[in-house]
């Protein structure tokens, strides 16, 4: 049974410059077979992007993907945990925020993703 989230987390981080058009966003997640992205700045996480975010704060309000920028769409200042965490740590900040997926931040760079279904795959 895995015990820290460095032993569930699925390395490497899909980020996106905080000026992308969604359209550019949206298409990097096709590529890259992802639901969601990180909004970074010089490393720095301002944000993440999901697919349902496009979705719903974007194209069901009539905004336009490809002037409207992932940094205006995506979810600010998300919830983060460590890869030396404990994985229930990491299972409890998801159902406090009600979150599908974690950034890994470690140094203050994102190293990774941990979401609800690798917890409940490999724990």
């Amino acid at each position: 049974m895995a015990v820290f989230v460095r032993e569930v987390m699925t390395p490497g981080v899909v980020a996106v410059r905080p000026e992308a058009s969604l359209v550019e966003a949206a298409q990097l997640m096709r590529a890259q077979d992802v639901r969601d992205v990180v909004v970074a700045e010089d490393g720095r996480i301002l944000g993440v992007l999901t697919d349902r975010d496009i979705t719903v704060r974007a194209v069901a309000e009539g905004a336009d993907p490809l002037t409207v920028s992932a940094h205006a769409v995506c979810t600010p200042a998300p919830v983060a945990v460590g890869p030396d965490e404990r994985v229930s740590a990491a299972a409890a900040l998801m159902r406090e925020h009600a979150v599908r997926r974690l950034p890994v931040v470690e140094g203050g760079r994102a190293v990774g993703t941990v979401s609800l279904r690798s917890l409940s795959d490999r724990a």
